[in-house]
């Protein structure tokens, strides 16, 4: 029968992507046969449930194929030694401690942000296949992991899924979870403070593994661009592991050297999409039992249908739809469901770049030629880079054709949005002015 399983899993192999067969089927091998039951191990019991939620009716085909007859399968997991482990009551990885876990470094990681929360679908299943696999080790020969996609779609899950993944398998290692803008600042105070060879100590040598979200934020910070990079090269150098989250590319990062860019560009860069109709549905059941709701099945196949912007949006709905439920004392219908889905669905299709630029050029006084112009006045800057921020935000118009509406590369109108981000959580002014504009288009008043 060994011979057998060797055979399906090459026919196993032609039938789903590459990657998803080294990552599930390929560990998996045939132990026994127990009363004409195929009895086949896996290395972990999250592996099992992997390959039983997902390829048990691919097996089950190629069985069939390969013997000429139906035949029962069962998973079993693996011990360390090649024995069996018992099953601890339910096939599931053991859940960390009910609490956030603090990594040696940085923010503190999320509970809730795990691999077994994560949920899997076709937009994401080569980011988190990658993420598993990088966590386990089972990448030896690739230090680097590069996450990519827009806001709301998890990457920060899965970069904090690699933190707790890595603190439950060895916890002795440093693991250094930290935003590029924290780690500008954490550089300026260490030059204003004379301490500059301990902030170099601390990260070069200890650190094991470093997770840094949102590095398009280094845009234009030639000094802190420069210390990274010294960094990075020597984390690579003592094969630590690292772990780049962003909404671009590392070439569509405008002002950012060639020295750092490389080593952006030197890992496997691993895009998150949006997630499609039934992934949204399995993400709001999820989070539904998650967090003790009762939603029927008809609300939350609603709630996927008409929130399709990001995880976050349909969290929102969700939380909206309970909250509403509780406070009115009324029952989750159809109609509670859609009272609150028409206060955080955005009117896209009434929103275009012509109506921002409108929009805020009536606010400040000023003409759409001056806001396309050429000019580098502060008067027409501002209101340029917030209005490119919009266009970026409110419609699904690539960087390429909002940079050209305004007459920009798009390197520039990256910028721009970079500029509103960081304004956005320091500078009261900016943050006034955009949520003013937000609320003009979100109200469709424009």
């Amino acid at each position: 029968m060994e011979a057998v399983w060797k055979e399906l899993k090459a026919a196993i192999k032609e039938r789903i992507p590459f990657h998803s067969y080294r990552m599930w089927i390929e560990p998996t091998k045939f132990s026994d046969t127990q009363d004409g039951l195929l009895v086949l191990t896996c290395p972990n019991f999250f592996s099992k449930k992997r390959v039983q939620e997902n390829y048990k009716t691919i097996i089950e085909g190629e069985i069939k194929k390969t013997l000429g007859k139906s035949r029962e399968f069962s998973i079993i997991v693996a011990g360390k030694n090649g024995g069996t482990q018992p099953n601890p009551g339910q096939d599931r990885q053991l859940a960390l401690p009910n609490m956030n876990v603090r990594p040696h470094c940085g923010h503190f990681l999320n509970k809730y942000f795990t691999f077994d929360h994560f949920v899997v679908g076709d937009c994401n299943e080569f980011a988190f296949s990658a993420s598993l696999s990088f966590a386990s080790r089972k990448t030896n020969h690739q230090n680097s992991l590069y996450l990519l996609s827009n806001t709301g779609l998890g990457k920060s899950h899965l970069s904090q899924a690699i933190g707790h993944h890595i603190l439950s398998e060895q916890p002795n290692d440093r693991v250094f979870y930290i935003t590029a803008e924290d780690f500008s600042n954490e550089m300026v105070r260490a030059y204003r403070n004379d301490c500059i060879e301990k902030f170099k100590g601390k990260y070069r040598n200890g650190c094991d593994v470093l997770l840094l979200e949102d590095v398009h934020h280094l845009s234009g910070k030639e000094r802190t661009q420069i210390e990274l990079a010294l960094t990075l090269d020597f984390l690579f150098e003592t094969e630590k592991r690292i772990i780049f989250s962003s909404c671009y590319l590392p070439g569509e990062i405008p002002k950012l050297n060639d020295k750092l860019r490389s080593r952006l560009l030197s890992g496997l860069i691993s895009k998150i999409d949006p997630p499609n109709f039934r992934t949204r549905v399995r993400i709001l059941q999820r989070k539904s039992i998650a967090k003790g709701f009762i939603i029927p099945e008809d609300v939350l196949h609603y709630l996927a249908a008409e929130l399709t912007e990001d995880v976050r949006q349909l969290e929102s709905g969700l939380i909206g739809v309970a909250a509403k439920s509780s406070l009115l004392c009324s029952p989750i219908n159809l109609g509670l469901a859609e009272s609150v889905v028409k206060n955080i669905v955005r009117q896209r299709k009434r929103i275009t770049i012509e109506a921002i630029k409108k929009l805020v050029c009536k606010y400040y006084n000023i003409s759409i030629n001056d806001i396309v112009s050429r000019s580098r006045k502060q008067g027409l800057v501002r209101p340029r880079q917030i209005a490119i921020y919009l266009s970026r935000k409110y419609t699904d118009s690539p960087l390429q054709a909002i940079g050209r509406s305004f007459n920009r590369y798009h390197a520039t109108a990256l910028h721009s949005i970079n500029t509103i981000e960081v304004g956005l959580n320091g500078n009261s002014a900016i943050k006034k002015q955009v949520e003013f504009f937000r609320q003009k288009l979100e109200s469709g008043k424009f």
